[in-house]
This record gives structure tokens, sequence and C-alpha cells, in this order.
């Protein structure tokens, strides 16, 4: 295929659908915008969780079992830290210390977090674009009972066990889609939301001053991929997050959520009932198998999802 498709992303269920794109052979006319609110500062690096995710994963070297880290990866620094007394609740692999060591010397000698990114990626020899979603500082605070947390926090150290009674990004007023983002979605043929969660992995994509227009005004289709599959998040806390923040948890709900620049959305076949109350939103259902068990999988939904959004082209919203 010859499109040039842009996906927002974050975390395991996006870098999945990136990877299931670059199967395509779509080369560097696949671009991917990452979530960049759940990065922070540990042990004096820049950490940023979803970009490596993403590059690892198109790279090839991901753990396959965890869907991020590095294969075969071992953690004798880590466990180094842990005997000079310092926490170590959020796993660093001793290969993975090389991406966040390089990421932050770039940073400090002045290069913008979008150029450190495509070197790292140019390094790996992944040929798919990947842009943070702004080269500014944004971090997600999580609102709990006990409290606010910063994201790592409530995701890893406390193991999502708090609930979620609202989220913000901290500097997201001060921050804006990079050049390069702006572009590639101008010049985009499809837009793909990829299965994230909607709070906190697109989220903070969409918050974007602007962003939200941008992608009303685009000539180009957009489509979603829904993370709910019959009620539940596939991985990680989405279906109590929107639970909690009081959003339904199904693809309808989803589909309020991006019902203002959303052209379609694809539901799993479990949710087939819902395709007709998603149609009065003025999108598009597709409906199929939308859980991606391994990389024939992923191929698959990606090759389906591609087609459904050039289906769309043209389509006036």
């Amino acid at each position: 295929m010859t499109a040039f498709v842009v996906v927002l992303a974050g975390g395991v269920g996006g870098a999945k659908l990136a990877h299931g794109l670059a199967l395509l052979g779509l080369g560097d006319r696949l671009c991917v915008v990452v979530n960049t609110a759940d990065d922070f500062e540990l042990y004096g690096l820049t950490i940023s969780p979803d970009l490596d995710t993403v590059l690892y994963t198109l790279a090839g070297i991901a753990n396959p079992v965890t869907g991020w880290g590095i294969l075969g990866d071992t953690a004798h620094t880590l466990g180094m830290l842990g005997r000079y007394g310092r926490p170590t609740w959020f796993w660093l692999g001793d290969r993975d210390l090389a991406t966040h060591i390089l990421r932050t010397e770039r940073l400090r000698q002045g290069a913008r977090l979008t150029e450190v990114t495509a070197e790292l990626a140019a390094a790996l020899g992944v040929t798919a674009r990947i842009l943070p979603m702004c080269d500014e500082p944004v971090r997600t605070i999580v609102e709990t009972p006990h409290g606010p947390l910063p994201f790592q926090e409530y995701f890893v150290r406390r193991r999502q066990q708090d609930t979620v009674l609202a989220v913000r990004f901290e500097g997201i007023m001060q921050a804006h889609p990079s050049p390069e983002v702006e572009q590639a979605l101008l010049h985009a043929n499809a837009v793909i939301l990829a299965p994230s969660n909607p709070i906190v992995s697109l989220g903070p994509i969409l918050s974007l001053p602007g962003m939200r227009q941008l992608l009303q005004q685009l000539a180009a289709p957009v489509v979603a991929v829904s993370p709910i599959v019959a009620g539940r998040a596939l991985k990680g806390p989405a279906d109590r997050m929107l639970a909690s923040l009081g959003h339904e948890v199904s693809p309808l709900g989803i589909a309020r959520l991006y019902q203002d620049f959303l052209d379609g959305l694809v539901i799993d076949q479990a949710d087939t009932q819902l395709a007709p109350a998603i149609a009065e939103l003025g999108i598009r259902p597709f409906v199929t198998d939308t859980i991606m068990r391994d990389e024939a999988d992923r191929a698959r939904l990606a090759r389906e999802t591609l087609a459904f959004a050039l289906d769309l082209r043209g389509a006036s919203r």
C-alpha cells in the first residue's frame, strides 16, 4: 500500500498496531505519533516509556511477553542500585539504560526530543517515523483518594490500584504539536487512533492545544480502533479509568470521546450490537476481530483498519 499513514499511539496496544502497519511494508510512509506525558526523570535520566515501547517493537527487539523492554535484557545495574539503597520499583534493563543515557545526554546538549528519537530509531534500523507528540515536557498527574500521583507512581509503583478521580496534564498549555507532527497529519492519507488508553495514552496527544481542531479539519479520514472489548480493556486500567471518570465502558463510550473528529470506529465482534448506536453518532462502525494475539493478527488488523480508513477517504464530516 502506498498510503501515508499516521498513527496516534501509546502503550503496548499502540505499539502492536504500529507494528502491524509496519508489517504491511509502509516503510517511511508510516508515522507514529507517540504519547510523552508518561515521561519522567529517574536517577537523573529522562525515561520515555511509550516512545521506547514503540521504538523497541518496531525494531524487533521488544520483550514479547511483557510488550515493553528489550528481549533477553538483564538488570544488573538496577540490582546494584538496590544495594546502594536506591528505589528499584521501575524496571530498567541494562541495554535499556543505554537508550535513556543517550537520550538524556542529547537533550542536555540542546537537541529536541523529536531529533533524539529520530537518531535512536535510525540506529536501530527502524524505517517508520516515530514522533513524540511534542518537544515540551508534559507530565500526567492522576488524582486519587490518596492525593495526586505522578503517572508512573500510580501505574507502576502502586500497580494501578488507586481509584482515578481525575487526570490532568501538567505543562500541556505550554506545549504544542511539533512541526513534524503537524506536517505528518496534514499530508496523511489516513489517520488511525490505536487501541490505546483513551484517557492517559491518547488523552495527552488530543489535549495538546489545537490538536482536536487539526483533526477536525483534515481531509484524510480519521478512524480509531476500540481498546474496549465486551466491556473490558485487553490490557491495563482503561476500563476502570473510564468507569471512575463517568464514561461508558464500551466502544460506544469510546466513540463519544472522539465524536468531534472521528469518521470511523473499528470494534470487536463481541460488540456487534453497538454498531447501530455508533452509526447514529455519525461515525461509521467496522466490525472485526480486534484482538492481536500474534504478528499475523497485528498485520491482519492493521490491513483491515487501513482499508476501512481509505474506504472512508473523501467522506464528509
